[in-house]
């Protein structure tokens, strides 16, 4: 037998010792996946109660010095000129820096004495529930590449978002809605929406934006005049031509989602407008949402939206709420920013308690970054806070995570983290083991080698779990 280099058969045997196995497994695990549906559910790689994340992010940097980690020692610093800086302390203002004592006064809550300012006034009711976490660093002062650092791993942007992980890895548990949907406010955070990009995955993984305002989803009704059928129609000999085309170009993953997202944009007609028709909830509940209140209503509607999407099957939700930026005026800046929050994040635990789907719902509280104890700004209500990597304070609640304790310290001033010290890769590495994914198992072939949400693997924070 005459051996013909360029015979199909021998080239596909002779990748066996190669590089190229690797890529032509990912390409057909790909395959795979399309034929099954690439939102099917999936089981992953650990056990685990938990089905869905709600991920609430605080764009801007919460102070954790003014909300979950009392400094008493810038009481007595208040005011006297602060000496170093380095690159994780960003210098916003010019000239000579000082020592900025918290505003605001503190209190021990839960039942293991959790520390919270003053003005939670609803979120020490669920204490218990919340494990808080002191140890975590970020890598960046700036707030885009901390966003994208933050949601993708990647302080550059352009990779996966968490949320993207986890559809990738685990489907999702109702075909007739998007698998991550993202909750933002009227303008988007800082780095736009390439914080839930799908980045090189799929694009069938990319977060879902639902609006803020008017209509969550343009065009979710038909237009005047077109029926259920007619659509039906249309989108059947729509297929037949794409399935045409598709077969002239197997590798066009851009088209299958395409196709797809068509049929599931048709299903979520269906679906989507009985879970976004909040006044179907009772009045008890929407008050204890705050929804009506003007303070609360917006960051309300959109934790019950959550409750509500991850209750019909959906995987990933994470919702955006800003002005936590606090270079000056911290005391009146703050106080709005936890009190339009306060009080829907309580309802959100307390009504997932009562509908037992706490421990299969994992909740994630967190900014891009912490904040200073010292401020260039020297007078009066004008103190305020600038950009700090290395200390910052998030928590987690529902199942797997060490519900009423605190985990990790920073040091007297709140300056930076000293015990539990990890940065943003290993938190990713835990959130996902949560989930019931593993870090080094959930890859994706693509630019030559395997990438996953650490980027270069990290370690599970043991202390955050149960």
């Amino acid at each position: 037998m005459i051996f013909d280099p360029f015979d199909r058969r021998q080239f596909l045997y002779g990748l066996g010792a190669s590089v190229g196995t690797l890529a032509l497994n990912a390409m057909l695990q790909a395959d795979d996946d399309a034929k099954q549906g690439p939102l099917t559910p999936k089981p992953g790689q650990f056990p685990t109660k938990i089905k869905s994340c709600i991920f609430l992010t605080m764009s801007g940097g919460p102070s954790h010095i003014d909300t979950f980690d009392p400094k008493p020692k810038l009481g007595e610093l208040h005011l006297k000129e602060f000496q170093r800086q380095d690159k994780f302390t960003s210098a916003m203002n010019s000239g000579k820096r000082y020592y900025v004592a918290s505003p605001f006064k503190f209190r021990k809550v839960g039942s293991n004495g959790t520390d919270m300012c003053e003005h939670w006034k609803h979120l020490p009711e669920v204490a218990d529930d919340l494990c808080f976490y002191r140890g975590l660093q970020a890598e960046s002062i700036n707030h885009p590449t901390a966003n994208y650092h933050m949601n993708t791993g990647n302080r550059f942007g352009g990779d996966p978002a968490i949320g993207a992980w986890t559809t990738y890895g685990l489907g999702s548990l109702n075909q007739n809605l998007p698998g991550f949907v993202v909750l933002p406010e009227v303008a988007h955070p800082q780095g736009g929406s390439a914080n839930w990009s799908n980045g090189f995955l799929p694009a069938h993984y990319q977060g879902t934006t639902l609006r803020p305002t008017g209509s969550p989803i343009l065009d979710l009704t038909p237009p005047k005049g077109v029926t259920r059928e007619h659509q039906r129609k249309n989108l059947d000999v729509l297929a037949k031509l794409n399935d045409k085309h598709r077969s002239r170009h197997p590798r066009h993953a851009e088209l299958s989602a395409r196709m797809s997202n068509y049929e599931l944009a048709f299903r979520m007609q269906t679906e989507v407008p009985d879970i976004i028709n909040l006044a179907k909830e009772s009045q008890q509940t929407q008050e204890a949402y705050g929804l009506g209140n003007a303070l609360t209503d917006s960051f309300g509607r959109r934790c019950l939206l959550a409750r509500r999407l991850v209750e019909e099957g959906v995987r990933f939700v994470q919702i955006y709420t800003a002005g936590w930026d606090s270079h000056d005026y911290i005391e009146a800046a703050h106080s709005k920013r936890m009190e339009s929050v306060d009080q829907p994040i309580a309802a959100l635990i307390k009504d997932l308690k009562e509908r037992d789907m706490l421990d299969e719902t994992l909740i994630v509280w967190t900014g891009e970054f912490g904040r200073s104890p010292d401020n260039g700004v020297r007078g009066g209500v004008k103190f305020g806070r600038d950009h700090n990597a290395k200390a910052m304070t998030c928590w987690l609640a529902g199942g797997g995570v060490k519900a009423g304790h605190t985990i990790g310290a920073t040091d007297e001033i709140g300056s930076e983290a000293v015990d539990v010290v990890n940065l943003i890769r290993n938190f990713h590495v835990t959130l996902l083991k949560l989930l019931g994914l593993d870090d080094n198992k959930l890859t994706y072939f693509h630019g030559g080698r395997f990438k996953q949400l650490s980027q270069t693997g990290g370690e599970v924070i043991e202390e955050l779990l149960a």
